[in-house]
């Protein structure tokens, strides 16, 4: 089946204002395909309700999940309980709160939603999609500890960080990068970097704008490179300071 378009959609953090009116903006058509990055839920107040939306749009829309690291957080709670601290402090905390209305059926639909994520995809035209990042010269095949996948940094730092004369062809330019035409990401904001729409750096782009903290929720186009995006999530959410604490 051949899509129209191909949407790369970046962190979301519990902001289901701000993926409905991206989505919204985006006008959408059955032929659309959507690969979501990661990070669904863990700072904006609607974490579980994300989950739920999710759930019902891909029944209706052809979606590729890939599991971030704030949402391995989240299964490991609903299936076993315990809370991992770091994760309380880092958006746990909203999206524990956000479960209080969902009965444990529903619980039980979104761990094994959860369970059924990818840790990353690549397409027929050598396109890779992760949440954050590898480090194996030789690519994802030869990773020795898959939760790079999901809390990898270096891959954004080093690209960003490269010298712009460095080709393909030159000595310099790192193998990690050379087995994948593009190689898509969220995790890091680039508003770290004073950015505020998805980035590129060599054959990387960027896609987490910085929806937990001051940024808009954005979806790239991975074929034209056209993006949208929705309002800063903060305004969405005049009451809350998501994860800006």
């Amino acid at each position: 089946m051949k899509h129209y378009r191909t949407l790369a959609i970046g962190d979301i953090h519990g902001g289901l204002k701000a993926l409905e009116q991206l989505l919204s903006r985006i006008e959408i058509t059955t032929d659309d395909a959507f690969i979501f990055l990661g990070d669904y839920v863990d700072g904006w107040s609607e974490a579980a309700q994300v989950i739920q939306f999710l759930i019902e749009f891909s029944k209706q829309n052809h979606c590729t999940f890939i599991k971030g690291n704030h949402d391995l957080w989240c299964e490991q709670w609903l299936e076993t309980g315990s809370i991992n601290q770091t994760w309380l402090i880092h958006g746990g905390k909203e999206t524990i709160e956000s479960y209080k209305t969902f009965s444990e059926n529903d619980k039980k639909i979104h761990l094994q939603f959860f369970k059924n994520m990818r840790l990353c995809m690549l397409d027929d035209k050598q396109r890779l999609f992760l949440h954050a990042g590898f480090t194996s010269p030789h690519g994802i095949g030869r990773e020795m500890n898959k939760a790079t996948f999901y809390t990898d940094r270096t891959l954004w730092e080093m690209v960003l960080a490269m010298d712009k004369s460095i080709t393909k062809n030159s000595l310099l330019y790192p193998n990690r990068l050379k087995h994948y035409f593009e190689i898509y990401i969220g995790h890091t904001p680039t508003t770290n970097f004073n950015l505020d729409v998805p980035t590129n750096a060599v054959n990387v782009w960027n896609v987490d704008t910085g929806v937990a903290f001051k940024g808009k929720l954005s979806a790239l186009n991975i074929d034209t490179k056209a993006y949208f995006q929705s309002d800063p999530v903060y305004t969405l959410y005049p009451n809350e300071k998501g994860r800006n604490k």
